[in-house]
């Protein structure tokens, strides 16, 4: 039996309202946009599979949150359950740029004591001539927070399979690194079937070692 995917990671969609979170899932999982898009009431769920390395696919199970204050009591609920998250923002809106430490922080103020990874996400980048930030005042802001930074464009479709992929590739390497693992009652990651053993690189070592010393005293 083929099995569809070794690990899910639970994705969620960080910002303000109308900048565009919905038409960037749209347009990962769907391959299509549109200029007229209904409010997200609550949440969304969207899904696609990216194999990250030959032979290891990583199902992605993306929440699209309401950013209106009105939905923020529903949408805190899905926090703990995300290993990662696209802050979004409006390149042609100040004030969506302005808030993204705000979503920043109340997010991990939830996840705590764990940790989710981020990524920063101008959106609207087609919009050129209507820009209000600065590239280089995202990536200070990216800086400061720790996390990369992309510029994408659901309408062009420019970028936005990166920023997924970028994301999705930070969360497999920390779990590589042992930082970040499946745990009880939490759904941020979950292993398939037939999921691909992730250790520390020195336990790594240890187990390729004792395999060779094993094989010699045969």
């Amino acid at each position: 039996m083929d099995i569809l995917w070794q690990y899910q990671f639970r994705i969620i969609l960080l910002g303000d309202s109308t900048v565009g979170k919905s038409s960037l899932l749209k347009r990962f999982t769907d391959g299509i946009y549109s200029d007229v898009a209904d409010p997200t009431v609550g949440v969304d769920f969207y899904a696609r599979s990216l194999e990250i390395e030959p032979g290891v696919k990583i199902k992605l199970q993306l929440w699209d949150t309401a950013g209106q204050e009105r939905f923020r009591s529903i949408t805190t609920s899905y926090y703990r359950n995300s290993v990662g998250g696209l802050l979004v923002f409006d390149l042609t809106n100040r004030k969506t740029f302005e808030h993204v430490r705000e979503w920043h922080r109340e997010v991990s103020e939830h996840v705590l004591p764990h940790h989710m990874v981020y990524i920063l996400v101008g959106h609207k980048s087609d919009l050129g001539r209507d820009r209000k930030v600065r590239r280089e005042e995202a990536e200070d802001l990216a800086a400061a927070l720790g996390v990369r930074y992309v510029e994408t464009s659901a309408k062009c479709n420019s970028n936005v399979d990166r920023a997924f992929e970028l994301l999705t590739r930070d969360v497999y390497e920390l779990m590589k690194m042992g930082e970040i693992s499946t745990r009880e009652g939490w759904d941020g990651v979950k292993s398939g079937l037939s999921a691909k053993a992730l250790y520390p690189a020195e336990q790594e070592e240890e187990e390729a070692a004792a395999q060779r010393e094993k094989s010699c005293n045969c």
